[in-house]
């Protein structure tokens, strides 16, 4: 992203995968003044500490539930990347209603906030789930995508896109590590030998943000065309 002054981004759940490796793009150029890694997970923002040094980085323990929290956070914040999410498939059967008051209700927490702090973008990171999805995980980020995207119609002065993309290699999310400890098991849980799957790397997932907040104008779902694999190759 280029601009001709100097910027402040804020990425929400920042101490996950991609927020680790967003803070580590971000904070390496030259026309962003600071990032301000938002999470509720003190532990996680401590040991980010250990492992990212540098004096443009914020630590802001704060939940997307707590709108109060939000507001302070995100005063004098040009951009935001949207990061935050409960994100386990089967946790969210389980948990219905936890998922809806982070993934729906945090979304709509933070378009509410950006009428009152003036951001200028908003880049949300969303999920192939949420294309025909089929569990609640995918429905909540769906329903997410749906806000974000809507609020370009009476928050004008504030750009809304979606990024989606699918599963991001080596990540906590990823089946990549799981299947590493698993080497020596003769038994693989996948829920079919059909299976096909859709990554790229943390790298190009952050480039692909990147991309977003320089060329979107409001109202896009940016997806790229990414490499697949069948699961048994895998």
């Amino acid at each position: 992203m280029k601009s001709n002054k100097k910027i402040t981004i804020l990425i929400t759940g920042g101490t996950g995968s991609f927020g680790k490796k967003a803070v580590e793009h971000f904070t390496k150029k030259k026309f962003v003044k600071k990032v301000i890694v938002f999470s509720r997970d003190e532990l996680k923002q401590s040991e980010m500490k250990k492992t990212l040094n540098s004096d443009k980085i914020r630590y802001f323990i704060g939940d997307v539930r707590d709108k109060n929290r939000l507001s302070i956070a995100t005063r004098n914040v040009d951009y935001i990347i949207h990061a935050a999410a409960l994100k386990q498939v089967d946790t969210a059967e389980y948990n219905p209603t936890e998922f809806i008051e982070t993934n729906i209700m945090g979304a709509k927490n933070l378009i509410e906030i950006c009428s009152i702090n003036q951001i200028k973008k908003i880049i949300a990171l969303s999920t192939d789930k949420a294309c025909s999805p089929i569990n609640l995980y995918g429905a909540t980020k769906l329903c997410s995508d749906k806000l974000f995207i809507s609020a370009n119609n009476y928050l004008p002065d504030t750009s809304f896109s979606i990024v989606r993309y699918g599963n991001v290699e080596g990540s906590r999310g990823s089946v990549i590590p799981l299947f590493k400890k698993m080497f020596n098991e003769k038994f693989f849980p996948i829920t079919s030998i059909k299976m096909t799957r859709f990554s790229l790397s943390l790298q190009k997932s952050v480039d692909l943000v990147d991309w977003g907040l320089n060329n979107s104008f409001g109202g896009e779902i940016i997806v790229p065309k990414i490499s697949s694999y069948k699961i048994l190759d895998l």
